[in-house]
């Protein structure tokens, strides 16, 4: 996966608040078995803090900026993306939103950016305060995605995923097709509380799948807004194989018979190894949105 080296990173979409003091409330998950335990509920991605019972405190409290903030002085161009974790999400960001924003406008509609917060330990969101152990998630309240970049230690070293940049890049994407659901009313639609292999739970988080292989199916193509190139340059065969393996490492099944040691389909929130896996590459190979349909 590479960027253009000379593309303008625009830090404005990410907001920088690792290292951070969290005002008023606390989270009711620490580390340890307890974060471990999290995971488990959370499946790792796609879920706000409130809907796992993690929320404490006052839900409107959100993280205050500190001079930890780094994004805005070190991610300057794409060159800085393609050795810095952190400058890699800016512009993982920049190029997911790049592409829905001219989606949405093709269709006759307009397309809300929505922020990516950075932050390490815990946060609070408008969905309540949680820890980096819930995983990156998406907040509808106050529409941003939260991420703490130690998840993608966790998900090589206690999921077993290979890794690698596009492994960040899926997630992110992931993350931000909860986003485009949200715009369009299907998580409104959708959230009756319900779980199971033929639940909307999961058939919302196949979708965000589907949506994250739309946007790596277009994102050596979709011109950045400054240059009008694009900010993506190389998209290989062995970046989609990290981002799979990333998908099925976070399936309902391979979590569950990691840690329970056994497979419980009626529990399921996110989908199986397989499911995840196919709904990405749906969306890679057809590239459009409408083949996304998992709630038909």
């Amino acid at each position: 996966m590479q960027f253009d080296d000379d593309a303008d990173l625009d830090t404005s979409e990410v907001r920088d608040v690792r290292g951070s003091r969290v005002p008023g409330g606390r989270a009711t998950v620490g580390g340890g078995i307890a974060a471990v335990i999290a995971l488990i509920l959370g499946l790792l991605f796609g879920v706000g803090p409130d809907e796992l019972g993690l929320s404490a405190g006052d839900s409107g409290t959100t993280a205050t900026a500190s001079s930890a903030a780094q994004v805005e002085q070190t991610c300057r161009t794409g060159r800085d993306a393609d050795t810095k974790d952190d400058c890699r999400a800016v512009a993982v960001v920049n190029s997911v939103q790049d592409y829905w924003e001219q989606e949405f406008a093709r269709r006759g509609a307009r397309y809300g950016n929505a922020r990516t917060v950075l932050f390490t330990d815990r946060v609070g969101t408008a969905c309540g305060s949680a820890t980096s152990a819930v995983g990156p998630f998406y907040c509808p309240g106050d529409r941003q995605v939260y991420l703490d970049l130690g998840f993608f230690d966790e998900l090589r070293t206690t999921f077993g995923a290979s890794g690698g940049p596009f492994a960040q890049a899926y997630v992110v994407a992931h993350e931000y097709g909860h986003h485009v659901q949200n715009q369009l009313g299907t998580l409104g639609r959708t959230q009756d509380g319900r779980t199971g292999e033929n639940s909307n739970a999961v058939k919302v988080e196949l979708q965000a799948d589907c949506y994250a292989g739309v946007w790596a199916h277009h994102a050596t193509t979709t011109p950045d807004e400054a240059t009008g190139r694009p900010l993506i340059t190389e998209l290989n065969g062995a970046d989609i194989r990290d981002g799979l393996d990333a998908a099925a490492a976070v399936g309902d099944d391979r979590i569950q018979e990691r840690f329970q040691g056994r497979v419980t389909p009626e529990s399921w929130t996110h989908g199986s190894a397989a499911q995840r896996q196919q709904w990405f590459t749906t969306g890679f190979r057809g590239g459009d949105p409408a083949g996304c349909d998992t709630l038909r």
